[in-house]
C-alpha cells in the first residue's frame, strides 16, 4: 500500500504505480515506532459468543473497512498472517522480507451473520480474488490473496464458495486465492487500525480504499450495520 498523500495528476499516477513500502507520513508524525509498539489486538473485551476468522485481501486498511460494516461483525484488526516469521513489522511485510500477507483478522457473532456469508463477501466484494499477488497498485505476495480456516466445516465453506464464484463467471479469471489452515495471526502497528475512517483525507484512501468499499455497500445493502 503506497500510502503517501497524493492531489497531484502525476502523484496519482505514482500512487497507482507504486507497490506499499513505508508508513503514511500521518502516522509517522504521531505514533510510536514499530519496535515498541503495542502487539495487544483490540478485540472485543468479551469474547463470549464470538467466533473469529481470518482472511488476506491485500490492503487491509480497505478490507478491514469492509468487513466493520458488517452486520454481525464486532470488531476488525489489521494485521500480518500466513508467514513463519515472528513479530513481522509494516516496514519489513511491506518491502517483501518477510513470508506474511497482510491480513484481517475478523470477529463476529455466528447468531447474526454466518461463516458462510463473511467468505461470501470475501469472494464477492471485499478484493479481487482472481488476480496473483496483487491488489490494484499493490504488487507482491505480501497481498496474496489468502482464506484461513480454523475447521474442515470452514474449508468447506470456502472450497463451495470458490465453486460458486467461479461459475457464475463474475469475473474474467478464475480465482486463485490460498486455501490454507489458520496458524498465527500478528496485529499490526496501532497506527493502522482504523486508518479508513481515522483518515479520509488520505489519497489512498480516497482513490483505492473507498471504491472497494462502495462496491461492498451496494452488492450487500442487506447486510450493512446501518443501511444507506
Amino acid at each position: 500500500m503506497t500510502h503517501f498523500l497524493k492531489n497531484s495528476l502525476t502523484g496519482l499516477c505514482l500512487l497507482l504505480l507504486a507497490a506499499c513500502t513505508n508508513p503514511p507520513a500521518e502516522a509517522q508524525q504521531t505514533t510510536a515506532p514499530p519496535a515498541i509498539r503495542s502487539t495487544a489486538a483490540p478485540a472485543p473485551a468479551n469474547m463470549q459468543g464470538l467466533s473469529t476468522a481470518t482472511f488476506a485481501g491485500g490492503c487491509f486498511w480497505c478490507t478491514e473497512e469492509v468487513f466493520e460494516e458488517l452486520k454481525g461483525v464486532k470488531a476488525v484488526v489489521s494485521g500480518y498472517s500466513g508467514g513463519r516469521e515472528n513479530n513481522p513489522t509494516y516496514e519489513q511485510v511491506g518491502r517483501g522480507e518477510t513470508s506474511h500477507a497482510e491480513a484481517i483478522e475478523v470477529y463476529y457473532d455466528p447468531k447474526e451473520v454466518s461463516y458462510a456469508t463473511l467468505v461470501d463477501v470475501f469472494f464477492r466484494a471485499a478484493h479481487d480474488p482472481t488476480t496473483l499477488n496483487r491488489q490494484g497498485p499493490d504488487a507482491g505476495a505480501q497481498y496474496r490473496s489468502v482464506a484461513f480456516y480454523r475447521t474442515p466445516e470452514e474449508k468447506a465453506a470456502i472450497d463451495n464458495a470458490i465453486a460458486r464464484v467461479d461459475a457464475s463467471k463474475q469475473y474474467g479469471s478464475p480465482i486463485v486465492t490460498q486455501v490454507v489452515p489458520f496458524q498465527k495471526f500478528w496485529p499490526a502497528e496501532d497506527y493502522h487500525q482504523g486508518y479508513f475512517r481515522l483518515h479520509p483525507e488520505s489519497g489512498y484512501v480516497q482513490s483505492v480504499s473507498t471504491p472497494k468499499v462502495e462496491k461492498f455497500r451496494h452488492k450487500f445493502p442487506e447486510l450493512l450495520k446501518n443501511p444507506l
